[in-house]
């Protein structure tokens, strides 16, 4: 109950906001639907929506790590924590009351953005739904990524490093732009060393109906969510005691 009522607060402070709305659900069809017209105008297949459309969805993620870290960081720089140190919660309740209010948001904009590209000619089909919860894992590492953020750092500090380098990071290494296989062996390498390419090459096996190749995304993405999560609490509850 005492974390449904923390979830349920977070959840206004984020709606109060019109940037986060713009940013969270508007801000990714913008870029699907430039994408998309670009496309149409060169005569070489580049921005084909079968694998953009995934890739534009997780890049739309990323910006859970910036909505949550903020909140966190806020709520550090006030007395609002301070004060809630006085409640039998633990740091794992007040990180999963940070949690809760960003999950269906990212299942939500997922699933708008799949609507959209299918406005512009994707194929409608049940697998645009495995599309949006094989994202589910990516998300909970964003968000993980951002309360990791959020407990470390300020909030101009969690703009710049959720808002500047995780988005570009994001871009470039999760192969949303183009094929990461036309790469050089060591950019290839390094990029799948991180969890990203696999979390949009999961969500774009989803939609190819490759059931074989998704498990072993999913599963990676869901470890680094576990080890950053569970991170993020511990350092959370670091600072609490310090409170």
């Amino acid at each position: 109950m005492r974390v449904g009522a923390f979830a349920k607060r977070n959840l206004k402070e984020l709606f109060q906001d019109p940037l986060t709305l713009f940013f969270g659900l508007g801000f990714p069809l913008v870029l699907l639907v430039l994408m998309n017209v670009i496309q149409r105008n060169i005569p070489v297949q580049v921005f084909e929506l079968d694998t953009l459309a995934p890739g534009i969805a997780l890049f739309g993620l990323t910006f859970l790590a910036l909505f949550s870290g903020l909140l966190l960081a806020k709520d550090r720089s006030t007395a609002f924590l301070a004060r809630l140190t006085a409640s039998p919660m633990t740091a794992a309740d007040f990180l999963l009351g940070y949690l809760l209010p960003m999950l269906p948001m990212a299942m939500g904009q997922s699933a708008i953005c799949m609507a959209a590209a299918v406005a512009l000619g994707l194929s409608l089909s049940w697998n645009l739904l495995a599309v949006v919860a094989s994202l589910v894992p990516s998300a909970l590492l964003f968000i993980a990524l951002g309360l990791l953020c959020g407990t470390l750092f300020n909030d101009k500090q969690v703009g710049g490093m959720c808002g500047a380098i995780l988005t570009n990071v994001t871009a470039w290494l999760a192969g949303i732009w183009f094929d990461l296989s036309l790469m050089s062996g060591w950019f290839k390498t390094f990029a799948y060393l991180l969890p990203f390419a696999h979390g949009a090459d999961g969500a774009k096996a989803a939609l190819a109906g490759d059931w074989g190749a998704l498990p072993g995304h999913l599963l990676w993405v869901s470890a680094r969510a576990v080890a950053v999560m569970v991170l993020a609490v511990w350092l959370f509850r670091r600072k609490l005691k310090e409170q």
